[in-house]
């Protein structure tokens, strides 16, 4: 289930709309397989007389309250599940009926990290740990799909936003009309393809943020460096 366009402001646009990690699914697969076996013997084990027919609707009726308690609603959060970046918020919705959502402005975000084991490094996967100054406070955010993209993600739009909070505008658009977060995400493939080098995109990034300004050097736009 992809999110809503229809919830964006006027100006805002998307840049990341990610389910969670299939790895989130590995517990209520496992308990569904579980039942499922367990159905299967309880079925193999009774008779079809006596006390067998008992059995089995007992074990049926177990086995379905167990799915519907864990697996179900499990498989709903992760299809329901969307972890989204815009160039003005971060937000994190979930449920199908009954639906939580929170949202973080950029502005207000202090620390973005990430928190990898082993096997999640290995599927990668992680939990992303927001630190920001509203009501929210501290986030964790598990079973994030490539989560050191996420963090470069969260602070190049964060970055942009500042510079379009600093000039004064509602939108930064580049020399073909494209906006800016259009063309990062342009560099960004052709990165991934091997057009550009890691030091190419930084330096064309920093000239979009910055827009022909300072940069820090690592590819984020310098606030204080455009001021001047």
């Amino acid at each position: 289930m992809t999110f809503p366009r229809r919830l964006l402001t006027g100006h805002e646009e998307l840049i990341l709309d990610l389910r969670p990690h299939w790895i989130a699914l590995t517990g209520p697969t496992l308990v569904t397989v579980a039942i499922l076996v367990g159905w299967g013997l309880t079925w193999k084990w009774t008779g079809p007389t006596g006390v067998g027919p008992g059995l089995r609707w007992a074990g049926l009726g177990v086995g379905l309250v167990i799915f519907i308690a864990y697996p179900l609603r499990r498989f709903i959060d992760w299809f329901t599940d969307n972890f989204v970046v815009t160039t003005d918020r971060l937000i994190h919705r979930r449920g199908l009926i009954a639906k939580n959502s929170m949202e973080i402005p950029l502005e207000a975000i202090n620390d973005v990290r990430f928190r990898q084991s082993i096997i999640d490094r290995i599927v990668g996967a992680g939990t992303l740990v927001i630190q920001s100054a509203s009501e929210q406070g501290r986030e964790e955010f598990r079973f994030i799909r490539d989560p050191e993209r996420v963090q470069k993600t969260i602070y190049e739009m964060g970055e942009e936003n500042q510079q379009r909070m600093f000039a004064g505008g509602t939108k930064h658009t580049a020399a073909d009309g494209l906006t800016v977060a259009e063309e990062i995400r342009k560099l960004d493939q052709l990165r991934d393809e091997g057009v550009l080098t890691e030091e190419e995109f930084a330096a064309q990034k920093a000239k979009l943020l910055g827009g022909g300004g300072g940069s820090d050097g690592t590819g984020g736009a310098n606030p204080s460096g455009s001021a001047t």
